[in-house]
């Protein structure tokens, strides 16, 4: 994705907050909203996997965490069976799966959202109806480390 497309994208976000967020608040929802996403992206080549290592990891009563970090091969994981894109999938409860799915982050990433103050701003976005709306724009955009780098050389 090239630079122009990418500052389109987070306009075309703006746009949507329009009038129920003060410019200066945008960021409240953009950049949580592309953690969120790009996160999604990084892990989804191994999410199946940290599923079923979870799951067997369980029944056998052992803790899952670092066989969850090696199935990832990242230093975080998502134990949730849903997606951004799965999230689209159930309109009348995206907030509740939204949560759902934002605490399903192992620890460190979970802190990352409550810095972010994520909560907070999920259930503003679902009072003004406009959850749906951002988390649809955010599950079209794909920014998978193949297609929008890190910037480290």
């Amino acid at each position: 994705m090239n630079q122009h497309n990418l500052s389109s994208f987070i306009w075309s976000v703006a746009d949507l907050l329009r009038g129920d967020y003060k410019q200066s608040e945008y960021g409240k929802v953009i950049l949580p909203f592309t953690v969120l996403r790009r996160l999604d992206c990084v892990l989804a080549p191994t999410k199946e996997a940290v599923l079923k290592e979870k799951q067997k990891r369980e029944d056998a009563g052992i803790n899952p965490e670092p066989f969850l970090l090696k199935k990832s091969g990242l230093l975080f994981y998502n134990t949730s069976p849903l997606d951004i894109k799965k999230l689209m999938g159930d309109q009348d409860n995206i907030a509740e799966n939204m949560f759902s799915y934002i605490d399903a982050f192992s620890p460190a990433v979970r802190d990352i959202f409550e810095c972010f103050d994520f909560h907070t701003q999920v259930q503003r976005l679902d009072k003004a109806g406009l959850l749906y709306l951002v988390t649809e724009k955010f599950a079209n955009i794909d920014l998978h480390p193949e297609f929008v780098s890190t910037g480290v050389a």
